[in-house]
């Protein structure tokens, strides 16, 4: 399971809406507790592609966010990504590049731009598993 307080999920859809045509991406930093995970912050990341269909983060944001994320006492739970026309679920370039059989692979769909979904998966040797996603109120 993976927690994510409601300003993120807020913040990602809205980033979503104003990046489209293109995807957007970003990293999940926080703690874990045994099978939960809780995000503490997102990082939003330039798509270097540039696409509406796939999406390569900055690989240097990248390093950034992660030393950020450690310098916090956080760890790397996963990424984000959007489908500005496509359902809220991984690709087969989503599957194939999945590289951490650990990571939450959260999708925001925007088929519906009313109706955003978003689902979080777990991808392990090209097979997606959807996770239970908690959106949380903010404390």
């Amino acid at each position: 399971m993976i927690k994510l307080p409601k300003s993120f999920y807020d913040e990602i859809v809205e980033a979503a809406k104003s990046g489209r045509p293109e995807e957007i991406c970003g990293l999940i930093g926080g703690t874990v507790s045994g099978d939960e995970k809780t995000a503490e912050e997102i990082y939003f990341l330039e798509n270097i592609d540039h696409s509406n269909e796939h999406f390569s983060m900055n690989p240097k944001e990248q390093l950034e966010a992660v030393k950020d994320m450690r310098s916090k006492g956080l760890v790397p739970l996963g990424n984000f990504h959007s489908h500005p026309e496509s359902p809220s679920r991984p690709s087969e370039e989503d599957k194939r590049l999945a590289y951490d059989k650990t990571a939450s692979y959260l999708i925001l769909s925007l088929m519906d731009i009313y109706e955003p979904v978003l689902k979080s998966f777990r991808i392990v040797d090209g097979v997606s598993t959807e996770e239970e996603l908690v959106i949380e109120e903010d404390k």
